[in-house]
């Protein structure tokens, strides 16, 4: 693409500004209350239901996710929106049966839960490791391939776009903290689908020769009905990416319970919940979202196959619908994108803070803060808030310092973050499921689960090269789990170990949760069943 028109740049810095200004609108605190860590860190703890399913989905949609999805689906097509379908039943399983005991024990940072659960060793490592993590992946990754959609789309050059990327999510959330993000998101998210949907609604059109989508919905199936197969034979040539049935009952489980249900930046949404009721329809209304992001990421990716056959890559698939845009739209949908990059860019950045200042310096410093209670001090809440904000500038800075050392030289920075991931990916969700669920479970063991899980992804990535990584992440996981048991069984824990308190916690939902909940259990029953 060339660039954009006058009317495009005018569309865009009027979202710009305007959702800046709404940020820190919606993040203002009364006259004479000073931000303290709950205000933050966790929005007060008063997010309603509709900020926390718009901002769970505006924090994962990203240009990874939209561009590198999108070129999935074109390269293999609708079998890749599993990654998507299978969030929505994760989902339902992390609001009924997760989210009633973090809420209940007042757990704020996923850390707080590992020191309360196991003890004082374990958080430290899993913090640092998380702080790490966020930073050199899943941040500098961000930036970096929403850099790239910059330049491709608008032709800015790819530094600049870097920078203000960076930047403009920093001053976004640096003010107001998850208020302002997650209380925003649901602008963003409408624009992101929105957006979606007319880039869907064009390239379908444009198969059918103006004849509307289902006529060019029929035709697309025709064409490529390939691209329309669910689940991979053994023969296909992604199926190592996709491993067949095992992407419903294998890895692809322990790659979702960890993100959606263990995972900082995403959890701590639920986390700032007015209730348990409020946090549970939020995940509700996220794994709706989620039925639908195929619609607006994958299939403009397999429309490609038909409208562009002959793309030098498959992510410039998203890019490339893009060009069917009158102006003015293509600004529209343009701001969208920047809309999911600057929403999660920002959602990383606030849990980084978060992390850090909650869970490194206030507990080496010995101090407690009131987002754990009410304990805190207002000198000592100012000046954490204080730390809170230059942690997130430093750790912005850092990302654009190391992103193109990092990922320049890469084609392929989407599978960097999951092989990357994936390593510690088994560990965590042993660590949490034993936590959660397993009174005998020590310090001991899930400190070898960590362990273990990197060590033995590693030796089977160099033993097995062909080996499917989900399938690889299914088999270090039962090792894991294996092992971490049979050390608990071995070892006693410190009597004082384990505060999590299961008292007054209830797995029971209310009427519209679990009939929302079979809504989504049907409907994936038969996106399954019609493209199996």
């Amino acid at each position: 693409m060339t660039g954009l028109s006058q009317i495009d740049i005018i569309v865009i810095v009027i979202y710009a500004i305007g959702i800046f200004g709404l940020a820190q609108w919606v993040s203002r605190e009364k006259a004479g209350h000073a931000k303290n860590t709950s205000d933050y860190f966790l929005a007060s703890k008063s997010l309603p239901w509709w900020a926390i399913g718009a901002s769970l989905i505006a924090a994962n949609i990203s240009a990874e996710q939209i561009v590198g999805m999108s070129g999935s689906g074109y390269a293999l097509g609708l079998a890749i929106a599993s990654y998507e379908w299978m969030a929505a039943l994760t989902l339902l399983i992390v609001g009924k049966y997760f989210l009633p005991i973090f809420l209940k024990n007042h757990i704020y940072t996923m850390p707080q839960f590992l020191e309360q659960r196991y003890g004082k060793t374990l958080p430290v490592i899993m913090a640092v490791f998380w702080l790490a993590l966020y930073i050199f992946v899943n941040l500098t990754s961000i930036i970096w391939l929403g850099s790239i959609a910059v330049n491709k789309v608008a032709g800015v050059d790819q530094n600049v776009a870097l920078i203000v990327l960076g930047a403009f999510a920093l001053l976004y959330q640096l003010y107001g903290g998850l208020k302002a993000v997650a209380l925003t998101d649901i602008v963003q998210v409408t624009l992101l689908v929105m957006g979606g949907l007319i880039i869907s609604y064009l390239t379908l059109n444009e198969i059918s020769g103006g004849q509307g989508v289902l006529a060019g919905f029929s035709i697309l199936t025709e064409r490529v009905p390939g691209h329309f197969d669910m689940i991979l034979e053994p023969g296909h040539p992604f199926y190592k990416d996709l491993p067949g049935i095992a992407v419903l009952v294998g890895g692809m489980w322990i790659a979702n319970l960890s993100y959606w249900g263990f995972n900082q930046y995403i959890i701590q949404r639920a986390l700032a919940a007015k209730d348990l009721g409020e946090a549970q329809k939020g995940v509700i209304f996220a794994a709706f979202l989620k039925l639908l992001m195929p619609v607006i990421i994958v299939l403009p990716g397999i429309a490609a196959v038909v409208l562009a056959p002959d793309l030098a890559k498959p992510d410039e698939a998203y890019p490339m619908m893009m060009q069917l845009l009158p102006p003015g739209l293509l600004g529209l949908v343009f701001a969208a994108l920047i809309a999911a990059i600057i929403a999660s860019t920002a959602s990383k950045i606030n849990s980084i803070a978060t992390i850090f200042t909650l869970d490194l310096y206030a507990k080496a410093r010995g101090i407690s803060t009131r987002a754990e209670d009410e304990a805190g001090s207002t000198g000592q809440e100012k000046h954490l808030v204080l730390v809170g904000r230059l942690a997130a500038a430093l750790a912005v800075v850092v990302a654009l310092l190391t992103a193109r050392p990092l990922l320049g030289n890469s084609d392929q920075a989407f599978q960097f973050i999951q092989e990357f991931s994936g390593f510690f990916t088994p560990g965590i969700t042993v660590i949490f499921l034993l936590g959660l669920f397993w009174k005998r479970a020590n310090e001991a063991g899930a400190i070898a689960a960590a362990i273990a899980s990197v060590l033995l992804s590693y030796a089977f990535k160099i033993g097995m090269p062909d080996f499917p990584f989900m399938n690889r992440m299914g088999l270090v996981f039962l090792i894991s789990l294996a092992l971490a048991v049979g050390i608990s069984l071995t070892f006693k824990a410190r009597g004082d170990a384990n505060r999590i308190s299961m008292q007054g916690v209830t797995f029971a939902t209310p009427t519209t949760f679990n009939v929302a909940g079979v809504g989504v259990i049907l409907i994936l029953i038969a996106l399954y069943a019609t493209w199996w």
